[in-house]
């Protein structure tokens, strides 16, 4: 019997979709995304040695790296259909590089095949057209991945040097979405509103109201600015009054029809800024939803992908996507409805892969109503955004009959020489086109297209006036970034790709340096801490035209325009010059953003806001006072540059005493590392959730301590405080701690008869507990730079590398040379990087 094909995709779902079209020969599994990455420490990337790379596999996916490898051994060939972007490109190149290490690519053919959408025919198509794994979309990874760490291990651990931050990150790409937000809050706060006032007029015809608004007085033409107070607007109107005498004549209209096109169809931007206005969804849950139907949803028919491939920034249709549409529209919205020649759109971005298509629907014969009912609700509307804007991109333009009629005040109908000029607009929409199905959203901004129907009117027509009304505005401040017009705004400055925003925007508000309130940006006190610090001192790195220029490096990389190696090492010299710099030269207090708010008016000690450990708070006295300072944290509500002394001095208020309880211990209120609490005893606590500590009174502060006592007598089972050992009710069942190891109790054990040797028995034979990032400390692959570059300084560890094929002979891969595996060793053998002949 013929040996089955391994294909490898990066989800579960993916897989199941694709099984179905390749029938009986084609095994498929999935890699269950990333397979390794770099060693989370000091000294993963190596500049000395060209950029080497240190990587090992990750914890959680080595079993199913496993499962591949066994698979593999037991297949003719192996086909690596990971996405069709510079990340699956690096996934397949990276499971490739794993699978060696298990002597698995013995023998075996190896194809990279790329495809769009999951449909049966692109399924097919990619497998009869199989490529080489594209070392340049590789080492543009690889690149990527080692400017990120560079600038994360240099500028992390400055932040919580000489900034006092603990904790906080510095990224290449995180930092200049974090400089827009804040810099977007300082126009707001620098913001002075400028009072203006319209002036509006009412008047009437044939019982219908015509209302107009004044653009020309005196013979002068109306600004923003010409009327800017009560006084001035009064006194139009009583012009305007006099002159009228009751009456606005016709002086002119300008009748015309106006053409609206549509938008193109969604690429990974417009699509999470839409999604975002439309649908209200993040952009994280924006692309976690699309994920889903490209890798196949079930509506009754088995799994189908129902969309293109959701990472893209081009407009592209391709040209049998486009027939069908058309096809569609006529059968559904008529045949006036399908324009003459097929719409093509054009990329505005510079690096557009155009090779590449829109986010579209697999089959636009899939219509939303077909699906109703039958898939995840979420799912849907994503679908009908997705379904109608690519169709309505195809069909005719809306066209409007516009008018603008012309009034002047009384019985005159001359422009010439009138006291004012006011202007009526009208809007009728007279044919609908592609607004049958779909209409672009926007930012900020006044829709202006809702229909106004004025009345027949003529030039000389005598309308009754009803009223003239002056209106009072103020300017208004920026608007903060929503998720849409964030994405918007890191597009247009060319900060980071498609499949970079929703991780952007979740690593901002993670990390805590941005909160989202009212689906709005406001940046918080460690945010504008970060950013301070960044901007003046690496000011070049968070610039929004460097991280741009390094993206379009990147791009030429990928097209195999420049090598990666120089990339980084231009980039690297002097920007290791700048860490050291500021290393030397910058002191804490240079970065402090310490404030003094003023003197305390009993001690006269000077009262300070400052960041620290756990976040912004004030200080009472200073360090080198005989008294040690007191200190108070902020409320969630205040902010550090807006905080004032009578605030700050409430703030220390705290601790309170309320009472005491019956053994004499007194009932305190404070506020901890984790929020307000109770304390009640030495080291007896209650948190405080819903009521303010500062004016929560002693009953309230005895039911939050009786609930604590009961939730405690509950939780513990059993207590061996000698051994420091209890039995617990956790939240997956009764379980052993010594606060080190926690142990599973056995099923025909009752909790609360284990003696305290028993619980000891278990703990011993517990598994420790895993640390961060869940990764084992294994040995891990050191990759150089391109072989025929890596000659130079041989790597003192086992060097891999993404080498270029010399010419491309076939489309497979030959397998290396069999090596023992060095997954599981404490160090690489030493062995020089050399290049590979070609096609190994």
């Amino acid at each position: 019997m013929d040996q089955k094909n391994l294909v490898i995709v990066e989800s579960p779902a993916k897989a199941k979709t694709i099984k179905k079209y390749l029938g009986n020969n084609f095994e498929v599994l999935a890699s269950y995304g990333h397979v390794r990455d770099l060693v989370p420490k000091e000294g993963a990337v190596d500049p000395k040695h060209k950029f080497a790379m240190r990587y090992q596999i990750l914890e959680k996916n080595e079993k199913h790296v496993q499962a591949i490898a066994r698979a593999l051994k037991k297949a003719g060939a192996l086909y690596l259909a990971t996405d069709p972007d510079r990340e699956g490109e690096a996934i397949s190149w990276h499971l490739t590089e794993l699978l060696k290490d298990f002597n698995a690519l013995d023998g075996k053919d190896v194809h990279r095949v790329v495809f769009y959408e999951i449909t049966k025919n692109a399924i097919r198509e990619a497998i009869q057209q199989p490529r080489e794994i594209s070392v340049d979309l590789v080492n543009a990874q690889q690149a990527r991945r080692a400017l990120d760490y560079l600038v994360g291990f240099n500028l992390s651990p400055l932040l919580w040097k000489k900034a006092g931050l603990p904790g906080a990150s510095a990224g290449r790409v995180q930092s200049p979405a974090l400089r827009l937000i804040c810099e977007r809050e300082e126009e707001i706060s620098k913001f002075v509103a400028r009072e203006y006032w319209t002036i509006d007029a009412d008047a009437q015809k044939a019982a219908q109201t015509v209302p107009s608004r004044l653009i020309e007085y005196g013979g002068e033409k109306v600004e923003q600015f010409t009327v800017t107070n009560e006084a001035q607007a009064n006194d139009v109107r009583a012009g305007i009054e006099k002159a009228a005498g009751g009456l606005l004549s016709v002086a002119s209209i300008d009748r015309k029809q106006r053409k609206r096109n549509p938008a193109p169809p969604f690429t990974t931007s417009t699509l999470q800024q839409e999604a975002a206005r439309k649908l209200g969804f993040g952009a994280q849950r924006t692309m976690r939803t699309a994920q889903q139907l490209y890798e196949g949803v079930d509506f009754g028919e088995g799994a189908v992908g129902l969309i293109t491939y959701m990472r893209t920034d081009s407009v592209n249709l391709a040209n049998e996507a486009i027939t069908e549409i058309r096809q569609v529209i006529e059968k559904m919205y008529g045949r006036d409805s399908v324009p003459e020649a097929p719409r093509v759109y054009k990329t505005k971005s510079k690096n557009a892969q155009e090779a590449h298509e829109a986010i579209r629907p697999t089959s636009a014969s899939i219509t939303p109503e077909r699906l109703e009912g039958k898939i995840d609700p979420e799912q849907l509307k994503l679908y009908s955004l997705i379904w109608k804007r690519a169709v309505a991109s195809q069909m005719e333009p809306a066209v409007y009959d516009t008018v603008a009629v012309d009034l002047v005040p009384g019985k005159s109908a001359k422009r010439e020489g009138a006291a004012a000029v006011l202007r009526a607009n009208g809007s009728t929409l007279v044919k609908p086109g592609y607004i049958a199905v779909y209409k672009e959203g926007l930012d900020d901004v006044a829709d202006d297209d809702n229909d106004r129907i004025l009345p027949p009117l003529q030039v000389g027509d005598e309308l009754k006036l009803l009223e003239v009304r002056p209106e009072q505005h103020f300017t208004e401040p920026p608007p903060r970034y929503s998720e849409a017009s964030l994405v918007k705004a890191l597009e247009e400055y060319g900060i980071g790709r498609p499949s970079t925003y929703a991780s952007i925007i979740q690593t901002l508000t993670n990390k805590k340096y941005a909160e989202l309130l009212n689906k709005r940006f406001f940046p918080t006190d460690l945010g504008k801490l970060v950013n301070k610090f960044l901007t003046r001192n690496f000011e070049h790195y968070v610039n929004y035209g460097f991280t741009a220029k390094m993206e379009d490096d990147l791009d030429e990389i990928a097209d195999g325009r420049e090598q990666w190696v120089p990339v980084l090492d231009k980039f690297w010299k002097d920007f290791k010059h700048q860490v050291d710099f500021v290393d030397k030269s910058v002191t804490r207090e240079d970065v402090s953003e310490a404030r003094e708010l003023g003197k305390d008016p009993v001690t006269g000690k000077p009262i300070s806001v400052r960041y620290g450990k756990y976040g912004p708070f004030v200080q009472m006295g200073t360090k080198d006072d005989e008294e040690k300072p007191k200190f108070a944290s902020l409320r969630p509500h205040q902010r550090m540059d807006s905080i004032v002394l009578a605030d700050a001095l409430e703030l220390f208020k705290l601790p309170r005493t309320l009472g005491h309880m019956p053994d004499g211990k007194p009932i305190r209120v404070a506020i901890g590392r984790f929020g307000p609490y109770v304390q009640y005893g030495d080291k007896k606590y209650a948190s405080i959730k819903d009521d303010d500590p500062y004016t929560v009174e002693l009953p309230r502060a005895m039911e939050l301590i009786q609930a604590k006592e009961e939730l405690d007598a509950n939780r513990i089972i059993l207590d061996f405080p000698e051994a420091g050992i209890q039995v617990l009710n956790g939240r997956y069942g009764p379980y052993i701690t010594d606060r080190v190891k926690n142990a599973k109790i056995p099923k025909e054990r009752e909790p609360k008869t284990l003696t305290l040797d028993e619980c000891k028995e278990l703990l011993a034979a517990a598994p420790v507990r895993r640390g961060r990032f869940g990764m084992k400390k294994a040995a891990a692959k050191t990759v150089a730079a391109p072989a025929a570059e890596a000659k130079e300084k041989p790597l003192k560890a086992a060097a891999k590398t993404a080498t270029k094929p010399a010419a491309k002979k076939t489309a497979t891969a030959k397998a290396p040379t069999k090596k023992a595996p060095a997954r599981k060793a404490k160090a690489a053998p030493a062995k020089s990087a050399k290049s590979k002949k070609p096609g190994k």
